[in-house]
């Protein structure tokens, strides 16, 4: 169940910074009159953070489920398990930084 709301709210979040991303390219749309290359970088960063979050969720469930299970069953291995989980949890840093570089691009 947690995540289903995970999810939810990643695509939430993902959803609001696509429409800022959108909103300030908009403006020199509107001077322009067409599709510009700050609107292209923003849909740009804003496909970069879904996806990445999307793909970090997806990796953590898998490996925290993982992790969990074999934790369970041979404490001693913990250490080992949890560099699993943070290698799942370095995607959606990276396209975080990703997104990050492309937004400077804007302006």
């Amino acid at each position: 169940m947690k995540i289903k709301y995970g999810f939810a709210f990643t695509l939430c979040l993902l959803l609001f910074f696509a429409g800022v991303g959108v909103a300030s390219a908009q403006e020199e749309m509107a001077a322009v009159g067409g599709i510009t290359d700050s609107a292209w970088i923003a849909l740009a960063a804003a496909i970069t953070m879904a996806g990445s979050a999307m793909a970090a969720g997806w990796a953590i469930s898998a490996t925290g489920v993982a992790a969990a299970g074999a934790t369970a069953e041979k404490p001693e291995v913990f250490g080992r398990v949890l560099i699993f989980v943070a290698l799942a949890e370095a995607i959606a840093i990276y396209g975080l930084l990703i997104a990050f570089m492309l937004w400077t691009k804007i302006g």
